[in-house]
């Protein structure tokens, strides 16, 4: 199977990006961590992102607030997909990294997800890949019948209460 490249522009990103890990692991997908800054490190961040398909990996995701030019930098680098998480920041509470990364010029794509949405970009990221993993696929439709399940029964409980 192929892993999922994780890139954020700083550690202080982990926490949304440790979202994105649990869901990956509980998944069962391989996955890859590393810091690579658009702008502080961008030797680096063309590097990883030019070998990354040789290396293995099938997705990246990359998490950058304010500016957010990771997700952006590391698409122009490969033609995998890439999927950005904007991440809030204490100025404009994400709405700059949102911006910054949904509005790719054409030819460059970046799926983009809300802000600090780490777990929707690791299932993203899952059905990529579970069109070539049938397994993936079958977890992906057991947590939809489970989080569907989970609703129904709250339904219930809550029309019993009231």
């Amino acid at each position: 199977m192929k892993k999922v490249g994780i890139v954020m522009g700083s550690d202080s990103d982990l926490p949304i990006l440790q979202k994105t890990i649990d869901t990956l692991k509980s998944f069962g997908v391989p996955y890859e961590v590393h810091i690579f800054s658009a702008h502080r490190t961008p030797t680096q961040a063309a590097e990883f992102s030019k070998n990354a398909e040789a290396n293995g990996f099938g997705v990246i995701i990359a998490a950058a607030g304010m500016a957010a030019h990771l997700a952006g930098a590391i698409a122009a680098g490969t033609t995998l997909p890439v999927i950005g998480i904007p991440c809030k920041s204490n100025t404009l509470d994400g709405i700059d990294a949102l911006l910054s990364t949904v509005q790719m010029p054409s030819g460059i794509p970046v799926a983009t997800v809300a802000i600090n949405g780490g777990v929707n970009a690791a299932l993203l990221s899952i059905e990529i890949l579970a069109i070539s993993e049938p397994e993936l696929s079958k977890k992906l439709k057991e947590k939809r019948t489970a989080d569907e399940n989970a609703v129904l029964t709250k339904d219930r409980e809550i029309a019993a209460k009231l």
